[in-house]
Formats: structure tokens, sequence, C-alpha cells
């Protein structure tokens, strides 16, 4: 991890009252995505072709993770935020360290270049996507919020956009360039953005990164994000058989991955 990351000064919340970004993605998709969620209880998800992140309201709670498997069924591999260990029963396929960011002293801007990206250009940005690796982005991700490029010659080359909306919240996410255009600040440009958008409908914007990925960290650093917390992001597998969850003892996660 780059030591280029300071915590930020600013008090712990009290143990009582957690953050609403240390569950995120929960607080997304029973708050402004609440239209896009599949829920069952105290478990929530995204339709498959949207987001792959699911949810429980109490990572703690053994009952939430009983709804999980109720909801994704048995034997099924999904991501889940904002946990540190699983129930007996189920199976830690991957995890990775992360960070998660938010903006203190970013100097938002719309940007003359950038254009709105919107269901007809899905295609061309699985494209770019795919050749980047920002993170998971799926044909109906474009759903989440807005999302800007900027193209050269009528070629995309660059993107950002938005993803988790928490209450007064909302993330930035596939911030990512074409390798033929890097070296021009058009990451920077559309993320200034995108953050202005999001400024205007009164939200603060955050996002998240791999730990590993030190030279995005210090960009965003350099721009006016500051790290908030650490953070773990968890591929697990139900049990074969619903109902093996409750009353057995957690495990700890564990090897890590190379993308948020």
């Amino acid at each position: 991890m780059s030591t280029s990351v300071h915590p930020t000064p600013t008090p712990a919340p009290s143990p009582t009252q957690p953050h609403i970004l240390d569950n995120a993605a929960w607080a997304a998709l029973t708050g402004p995505h609440a239209h896009l969620a599949e829920r069952v209880g105290r478990a929530a998800r995204y339709p498959a072709d949207v987001s792959p992140f699911t949810a429980l309201e109490h990572p703690a709670d053994p009952r939430a993770w009983d709804d999980l498997a109720a909801l994704v069924g048995p034997g099924t591999v999904t991501p889940v935020t904002a946990v540190g260990t699983v129930p007996g029963g189920w199976e830690i396929e991957n995890s990775g360290d992360g960070v998660q960011m938010i903006d203190t002293a970013l100097h938002a801007e719309p940007d003359p270049e950038a254009v709105r990206l919107g269901p007809a250009d899905v295609s061309e940005i699985l494209g770019l996507i795919a050749l980047t690796r920002p993170g998971p982005f799926l044909p109906r991700t474009i759903e989440l919020g807005t999302y800007l490029g900027i193209r050269d010659r009528g070629r995309l080359v660059a993107l950002a956009g938005e993803r988790l909306r928490p209450p007064g919240w909302t993330e930035i996410s596939a911030v990512c360039t074409h390798p033929d255009h890097r070296g021009r600040g058009l990451a920077t440009r559309l993320v200034r953005a995108v953050a202005a958008g999001i400024r205007e409908r009164g939200d603060t914007p955050f996002l998240h990164a791999a730990a590993s990925n030190t030279h995005a960290i210090r960009l965003y650093e350099s721009i006016g994000f500051t790290l908030r917390r650490r953070t773990r992001f968890t591929l697990v597998r139900t049990p074969a058989q619903r109902g093996e969850t409750r009353g057995r003892d957690g495990r700890e996660a564990g090897r890590p991955q190379s993308e948020a």
C-alpha cells in the first residue's frame, strides 16, 4: 500500500452509529436504488445484468446470510460487500483489499468535451472496459446513474460514471482511458465532470479502488480525495443446501484479488 494514502483526521463514527458508507451497497439498494433491488428480508442485490453486488443489512446477523442464500440460490458464487467473515457452510472463493476515498477538496467542473452516454453506447463502453479493466460493468450498469465519455474522432477513449448511491453520497466508478490516449488528463477531467453533477444534486462523491492500485490512489489524492477507510471485497459461495448457515462460526476471508 502506498504511504501516500493518509487517513482522514475526522473522528471515527460511534460504534452504535456506523457511517452510511460502511455498508454502502445496502444503503443504496434500500435507498435511491431501491427500484432496482432484488430483496429477500435482510439481503438484497442488483439484477445480474446491472451489477454483481449483493449486500446484507447486518453482516454479523446469521439470519441475513440465510436470506442471502435464499435470494441467490444454493451453491452460487456471489460478491458480498462489507464483510470480513462468513458463516459455516459458506466458502470464500476470493477476496481482495481495497480503499474507500471521499471528496474533501475536489475541484469539480463540467467538461465541454464530455458527452453523456446512454444505452446505444453500451457496446462501445463494454469494449473499453474489457481493454482497461477498471472493474465490473454489465449491459445495464448504465442505469445506475450518469456516465460521461470523451471521444476522439468519434471513438470512445475515456469514461467515468456513477455506481452506488447511498443517501447523500454517490460513488464514481468505471474510470478508464484507452491506453493510446493516456497521459492527457482525460480521466481527471471526467472525474471532475461527474463530480460536478453529483454535487449539483446535493450529494458528495466517493469512490473505491484496489489497495494495490497505488497509481490510481495517488491520482485521486492529488485531485482532492482522502482515504476514509480500508475495505474488503469478498467473493463467496452459498451453501449447497439452504439452512446450513445459521449458528455456525465465521471464517476469515482469504487471498487477494487484483481488481476492486
